[in-house]
């Protein structure tokens, strides 16, 4: 289990109330899992802005998955989106638990764009 960073609570309220940490972690499984999909060069570029992405997304969008988001951070300037699957821990959990990356994926600005007309973000980040 690798800490990747902590997010701030307050903005993560409009996925689930009673979120019990603000530590995110990765898990080595995750770890290995984003590495076969999306393969070694991908998570060698991206996971140095794990924490980034987290701490300061754009936009966060509802998972069809309960307490999970979608958090979405354009990379530099003209770049992919990088998303991240973050399943957060809420009152009812293993206090133990910690808040926890599922995946890692880049979208092509045309799919960003495409995910931002059909989806609506429950959180904006204001100075965009």
């Amino acid at each position: 289990m690798q800490t990747v960073g902590k997010i701030d609570i307050k903005k993560y309220r409009c996925i689930a109330e009673a979120i019990l940490t603000d530590e995110v972690i990765i898990t080595p499984e995750r770890i290995a899992y984003i590495k076969e999909r999306r393969g070694e060069e991908f998570y060698q570029k991206y996971a140095q802005y794990f924490s980034m992405i987290l701490s300061d997304p754009d936009y966060i969008f509802r998972d069809d998955r309960i307490n999970t988001a979608i958090v979405c951070k354009v990379i530099g300037e003209g770049e992919s989106a990088i998303n991240l699957i973050l399943r957060l821990v809420v009152e009812g959990d293993d206090p133990s638990y910690k808040n926890s990356i599922l995946t890692a994926v880049r979208e092509n600005n045309k799919r960003f764009a495409q995910r931002l007309r059909n989806n609506t973000p429950v959180y904006k980040k204001i100075d965009m």
